[in-house]
């Protein structure tokens, strides 16, 4: 590192040393890759302004790992310090499900995991139906019967979500035409039900359009990289054109990784990289893959307060109330 590398990270350092609340969207905090410490993660990301985070689906196998993560990090029994006096445990930020079948994944869905899925929405309630969508990003994705499946999946589980009054959450890549398409003909109001378009990554129009329906646009770490230059400016547009109540925080984690917080050189996605397109435990994944925390959370935060050129106070308080429009939520703010 450099001697100004060095003065860049404490002039960041400085800029979140100041804790606001934040909600946190779009994680994937129930991977094995966190397994080894994912309660001192929790705790440290609530010490750093964490108050909520939604844990997101994409396999229904992992529906009910996701649901012991949950039980795991709302456990409230007393805890054992290292001279066997019992202590309270350090708070940790409440945590909430999404369920939902990831198009990336789409030739390893079933019908019976929709109907499975359709199950579970009866039987324990989500907060949102998620990540669902369209993607393209490779050519297999690209043959016409794949994304025709794709696209089945996808109305199903939009049915889904009218069906149960929930809103959902958008993995669109390569194909913004396509999903805004079968949302505009779709009974899925956004105005009513909320929504996110997770981890945007379509351009200024399309920003606009998404927006326009009653998504908001879900800013990860990406923004954090100067270079991401066509992203920063369909997040500016949406803004100049809808205000910033069309913005919501998410670290996606374990990916998107800000800038500031990447030690490796490879900052690839898991998606495809195993058989189980899994982050894998920390013995498999080494130093190759930077994971992204949920306390990594403020440097997006900062770095979109300085794009948009707005206090990074009010926009904080902005960002919570947006999230609660977007998840029909009514969490107060803390104080």
């Amino acid at each position: 590192m450099t001697a100004s590398d060095s003065s860049t990270l404490s002039h960041d350092y400085e800029r979140i040393s100041t804790i606001y609340p934040l909600i946190d969207t779009h994680t994937h905090f129930d991977a094995p890759v966190f397994d080894h410490d994912r309660t001192a993660l929790a705790q440290q990301a609530y010490e750093r302004g964490v108050h909520h985070l939604v844990l997101v689906g994409y396999l229904a196998r992992h529906f009910e790992r996701m649901y012991e993560t949950k039980h795991a990090l709302t456990a409230t029994d007393a805890i054992q310090d290292k001279d066997g006096d019992n202590r309270d445990r350090p708070p940790m930020p409440v945590t909430h499900i999404a369920l939902g079948l990831h198009p990336f994944y789409i030739e390893q869905h079933t019908d019976q995991h929709l109907a499975d899925m359709a199950q579970m929405l009866g039987q324990k309630r989500p907060i949102a139906i998620g990540e669902i969508g369209l993607d393209t990003f490779t050519d297999a994705m690209k043959v016409p019967a794949v994304f025709a499946k794709q696209q089945q999946f996808f109305c199903a589980q939009l049915d889904m979500a009218v069906a149960h009054q929930l809103p959902v959450m958008l993995h669109i890549r390569k194909a913004h035409a396509e999903a805004l398409a079968i949302l505009k003909a779709h009974d899925y109001d956004a105005q009513q039900l909320g929504g996110i378009a997770h981890s945007f990554s379509g351009g200024e129009q399309e920003a606009k359009a998404f927006v326009k329906l009653g998504f908001k646009l879900g800013v990860t770490g990406q923004v954090t990289n100067p270079n991401a230059k066509k992203l920063r400016r369909a997040i500016s547009a949406a803004v100049n054109a809808h205000g910033i109540s069309c913005l919501v925080l998410e670290t996606d984690c374990p990916d998107m990784t800000p800038i500031m917080c990447q030690t490796a050189g490879d900052s690839a996605s898991a998606l495809g990289q195993s058989p189980d397109d899994e982050w894998g435990a920390p013995s498999t994944a080494g130093c190759a893959h930077n994971r992204n925390v949920p306390a990594n959370l403020p440097w997006v935060l900062s770095s979109l307060s300085e794009l948009l050129e707005i206090p990074i106070d009010e926009l904080a308080k902005q960002l919570w109330q947006n999230s609660n429009d977007a998840l029909q939520t009514h969490w107060p703010y803390p104080v």
